[in-house]
């Protein structure tokens, strides 16, 4: 069984969040701490996964969804241009360990994410 996190209390309901999108696997919520003007992480309902190279492996087509829910995401609120960021480990900058991507968009103020 996989440690619990931050993101499995978000799916339990024990933490709030506001929900930008769901499907049945996946939700989707602004990051309380943004890094650039539009900042929303997508993660699966499974706390199966650490990380994008377990998800890819245990669960493609999972993967595949969590893709399509970020573009709809950005369609919505950055003109459907945007990065997909999965961090992969500890020295690459991941923090919470279940799988998750960050859609970073709207960085005319690229200021805030040090470029």
């Amino acid at each position: 069984m996989a440690e619990e996190t931050v993101f499995g209390k978000i799916i339990s309901g024990e933490i709030p969040a506001t929900l930008l999108a769901e499907t049945d696997r996946v939700i989707a919520f602004p990051d309380i701490n943004p890094q650039a003007p539009v900042h929303i992480l997508v993660i699966p309902k499974t706390t199966e996964y650490r990380d994008v190279t377990e998800l890819a492996a245990g669960d493609p087509e999972l993967l595949a969804e969590i893709v399509a829910v970020a573009k709809q995401l950005a369609d919505e609120h950055a003109n459907g241009e945007y990065r997909l960021i999965f961090n992969n480990g500890a020295s690459a900058g991941q923090t919470v360990f279940h799988v998750h991507a960050h859609i970073i968009a709207n960085l005319e103020e690229r200021s805030l994410l040090g470029f």
